[in-house]
């Protein structure tokens, strides 16, 4: 046997297949979940992102949010975008956080130093428990990707069942901004001998705040 017999051989029997088997046919690609309410897409939107070791807080009303979050920011270095539903949630009134920055060296500077960046989501995919922000000046990248914890706020009605509900909402986003970011999980990577390490190239914690009333 060959060494090219010997490595399909291996393949084959990972697979679970034998030599000349015919090759099954695809499976159907997934477009649209159904959902039958707004509760079944935050349910599954929570499940996948704790899969990914994200962590979900679902409170009742906007006002809700700063006392749900009261252990997690005391103390802590904050940065936030200058995304008005954060306003509406009373986050941008915290007294220990920067926003509204006009120097771009400044706020590299405040989001490069804090603890805790602080964002909105244009969009959330239940089915993989991702988060889709649109650059813009009032949702810029760096709040969610330098801080070591991410923390996104949003309501429920920003949720929709996965890739394809999004692009069906917004099929060419390139005429809409320069750059749409996809967030799933915390920052995560693995060298050669597939050790998990995450934080690397992003924050290591990720939480979703989702608030019900729309």
């Amino acid at each position: 046997m060959t060494s090219r017999e010997q490595i399909l051989t291996s393949i084959r029997s990972a697979l679970g297949r034998t030599a000349g088997q015919s090759v099954p046919p695809l499976p159907q690609p997934v477009l649209r979940v159904p959902y039958s309410d707004h509760k079944a897409l935050v349910d599954t939107f929570v499940q996948s992102l704790e899969k990914l070791a994200g962590k979900a807080i679902v409170v009742r009303a906007a006002a809700d949010v700063v006392p749900a979050l009261a252990k997690i920011l005391e103390g802590k270095r904050l940065v936030a975008s200058n995304a008005s539903y954060l306003e509406n949630c009373g986050i941008r009134a915290l007294p220990n956080l920067q926003t509204g920055f006009t120097d771009p060296a400044a706020w590299r500077e405040a989001c490069a130093t804090a603890d805790i960046g602080i964002t909105s989501v244009d969009y959330a995919l239940a089915s993989t428990g991702t988060f889709v922000m649109l650059a813009s000046q009032q949702e810029a990248r760096l709040e969610s990707l330098l801080p070591p914890v991410h923390i996104a706020v949003f309501p429920r009605s920003r949720i929709v069942a996965n890739l394809d509900a999004l692009l069906g909402l917004l099929p060419l986003p390139a005429e809409q901004t320069s750059s749409m970011v996809l967030i799933t999980g915390p920052s995560r990577t693995a060298d050669i001998e597939q050790i998990l390490i995450r934080g690397v190239h992003g924050p290591g914690e990720v939480y979703a705040v989702i608030v019900e009333e729309n």
